[in-house]
């Protein structure tokens, strides 16, 4: 899990074996962190170290959806990998004890699951949410390995209904400090911006642009992914100091 903002700054993703995990109808349990839905929320229990420098990482986060998406898109023609936008959106409540912040406001919450590793199937992706006055709109492309393209434009109503939607013009954005290319759609004439950006890794970037979609004016949430990055043999040997492994 990634906190991000002032005065937030938090970082852990530990790995952990089969016996570590418990889980359920409604409940997912990993080490001591856990997922649970009581019919109206998801709440997230978050007790962690974080990795290189450990600190604890502690609190709850509470997800409220204003909206359910009931269907998972196929991102490759065998059916290997798919991506689920569970809530498009939400509320959000955080309350975390390590570091002492909180607060709350607009949410989304997705799930990318699938039958291979990622680094498989794709060698990169880009993808941006943005809440407009009506609906969520969401847009995901990138290349599957091989180099074949693919890519999705949908927006989703007040009622999490779906709608496909013809992917707006293509738009380049600055590359990261670690030069991972990093690109958008918005609409023709417009000029997003790279407002911030919240996580500079060597093969992952997460940012809040500015641009314009649909015919609004919108703050998007994007990332972009380098998988063939995240194969070489550098990165891989990075990666165990901020994803440790525990075998307890």
């Amino acid at each position: 899990m990634s906190l991000t903002g002032k005065g937030a700054g938090a970082w852990a993703m530990t790995e952990r074996g089969q016996r570590r995990v418990d889980r359920g109808r409604d409940h997912f349990a990993l080490g001591p962190s856990a997922l649970s839905w009581d019919g109206d929320a998801l709440s997230i229990e978050i007790d962690e170290w974080s990795a290189p420098l450990p600190y604890r990482v502690k609190g709850r986060v509470r997800i409220s959806p204003e909206m359910i998406g009931t269907t998972a898109f196929l991102l490759d023609p065998a059916g290997r990998h798919r991506w689920h936008p569970v809530a498009p959106r939400a509320r959000i409540e955080v309350a975390m004890t390590h570091p002492g912040v909180s607060w709350s406001g607009a949410g989304y919450f997705d799930s990318n699951f699938g039958d291979e590793a990622l680094e498989e199937g794709f060698d990169d992706w880009h993808w941006a949410r943005a809440h407009l006055s009506r609906d969520v709109a969401v847009l995901y492309e990138g290349r599957r390995r091989g180099g074949a393209p693919f890519e999705l434009a949908l927006r989703f109503d007040p009622q999490g209904r779906w709608h496909d939607c013809v992917q707006p013009p293509k738009a380049r954005l600055p590359r990261t400090g670690w030069l991972i290319e990093r690109a958008t759609r918005a609409d023709a004439g417009a000029d997003p911006r790279v407002l911030k950006t919240w996580i500079d890794a060597p093969f992952y970037a997460r940012s809040a642009l500015s641009t314009r979609l649909f015919g609004e004016a919108a703050q998007a949430v994007h990332e972009s992914l380098s998988l063939g990055r995240f194969r070489s043999p550098i990165v891989q040997t990075m990666l165990p100091y901020r994803m440790p492994r525990a075998f307890w």
